[in-house]
């Protein structure tokens, strides 16, 4: 046989063997898939054995729709923290408490082990007037015990007529007897930015990202900077201690206000392909003037993506404690024609420099522990959020072994008085000297892995 002849009938044996293995692989595809199938049928079936079980034998007559809501609810919330399921009433408060005005107490909370935890009470409502603190648990309101009711469950008893009392019981860490708070419902309108002038420097905090977040954090800007004049002007202060999170899209607008070019936030799904990353444009509307950020175990979620992208950028400098470390994206899916809908957990969060912040928060450039004031210090060693790692069935961090708990989320009412403030202050005004010698200012540990993460970016 001539080598031509060789080579031919190699490439057909090749070919052959080739199409024989697309063929195996498509079979295998299939039968894995069929096989996939069977198993899930097999387990609906299962679902609807207990389902007609439970409608037939239960002491009483249950409710079809209670029983199908609460299966729903319970495998969303089986996946992480921050999926469930929104009856029609529960998506239309979450639709208003967007728009920035709802009715209620005033409080975000979350769900641990069972029990209903506050992440922080909203600045100037009236649970934070009735001294409702980050952390603390609540098991009973008015005297009923809502232990081991969903959050859903438990944040529609919350809710009620404007103008109601509903009395709260709390666990509170180093407190030995629960600790007994009488709130009167009120209409909650959260004032998504506030300012001041502090004299030469501009002070703005943000408490939410809802949908005027970033206009009304343009006016504020915009009307300082004529407060307090071009040539005086040292600074910002932009305050997201405590800041809950909000909207993906108005963390995207706040950053880019403060940013001429590079990437803000990249979000990566299951798919890789689908993995978007929004830039910013150019327009910074302070004029490149120096920015501090506060941060504390109460900064979350979409303060941490405005925190993460100008720490990265080098545009800010980050003073407070570890954030509280949640690095996860929700999107509503709006359901058919009942007007329900589900919250779920659809993306990761990374900084520019590809970051994951989640159940591990973002440190800050300069580490400034909050002075407890002594009647605190006497009751309890430190007020502190767990973070995202401190829920149970958080999602893992993707791209290291490595989960931090959580950090100091005690704010004092007293600017005075405020340690990271005034440290800012000082910053900005380049006197940091004058701050007393025992202030425990640490830089950040990862500080030189940042600089070269970052230089990789530019």
């Amino acid at each position: 046989m001539r080598k031509t002849d060789f080579a031919f009938w190699t490439f057909l044996l090749m070919a052959g063997l080739a199409a024989a293995t697309t063929v195996l692989n498509v079979s295998r595809t299939y039968s894995a898939t069929s096989t996939a199938s069977s198993d899930l049928y097999r387990q609906l079936d299962l679902f609807g054995d207990i389902l007609e079980r439970v409608r037939a034998d239960y002491v009483e007559k249950p409710e079809d729709k209670k029983l199908i809501e609460s299966a729903i609810n319970g495998m969303l919330t089986s996946l992480d923290p921050h999926s469930a399921y929104l009856s029609a009433e529960h998506f239309k408060d979450m639709q208003v408490q967007t728009r920035g005005e709802f009715g209620g107490l005033g409080i975000e909370v979350t769900m641990e082990k069972g029990v209903v935890k506050v992440v922080s009470p909203i600045d100037g409502t009236p649970a934070q007037k009735a001294g409702v603190m980050a952390n603390d648990l609540i098991t009973h309101l008015d005297g009923e015990s809502i232990v081991g009711l969903s959050l859903n469950e438990a944040v529609k008893k919350m809710r009620g007529p404007v103008k109601t009392p509903i009395n709260l019981t709390i666990v509170r860490k180093d407190h030995e007897e629960p600790v007994e708070i009488t709130i009167v419902r009120d209409i909650i309108r959260i004032n998504a930015v506030k300012s001041r002038a502090e004299d030469d420097v501009a002070y703005v905090k943000v408490t939410t990202f809802n949908e005027q977040t970033h206009a009304n954090l343009v006016r504020a800007v915009e009307r300082l900077k004529k407060e307090i004049g071009k040539d005086k002007l040292k600074g910002f202060i932009i305050d997201l201690r405590n800041n809950p999170g909000g909207l993906l899209d108005q963390a995207v607008a706040v950053t880019d206000d403060f940013l001429e070019r590079g990437a803000i936030v990249l979000t990566k799904g299951r798919d890789e392909a689908e993995t978007q990353r929004n830039q910013a444009r150019p327009g910074d509307i302070t004029d490149g003037s120096k920015i501090v950020v506060l941060i504390n175990g109460g900064s979350a979620s979409a303060s941490e993506i405005v925190a993460g992208a100008l720490q990265d950028h080098k545009r800010a400098t980050l003073v407070g404690t570890r954030s509280f470390g949640k690095g996860s994206v929700q999107t509503i899916i709006p359901l058919g024609s009942n007007g329900s809908a589900i919250r779920l957990t659809t993306a990761r969060y990374y900084t520019p420099s590809n970051r994951s912040i989640q159940a591990k928060g973002i440190d800050p450039d300069i580490l400034v522990e909050q002075e407890l004031p002594e009647d605190l210090k006497a009751k309890m060693k430190k007020i502190k959020t767990r973070g995202e790692a401190g829920l149970r069935g958080h999602l893992k961090n993707d791209t290291t072994n490595k989960e931090e708990s959580g950090s100091s989320a005690y704010v004092p009412e007293d600017a005075a008085k405020d340690t990271q403030l005034q440290y800012a202050l000082n910053l900005l005004r380049g006197n940091i000297s004058k701050l007393p010698a025992t202030q425990p200012v640490q830089p950040r540990k990862s500080e030189k892995k940042d600089k070269s993460a970052d230089e990789k970016n530019k």
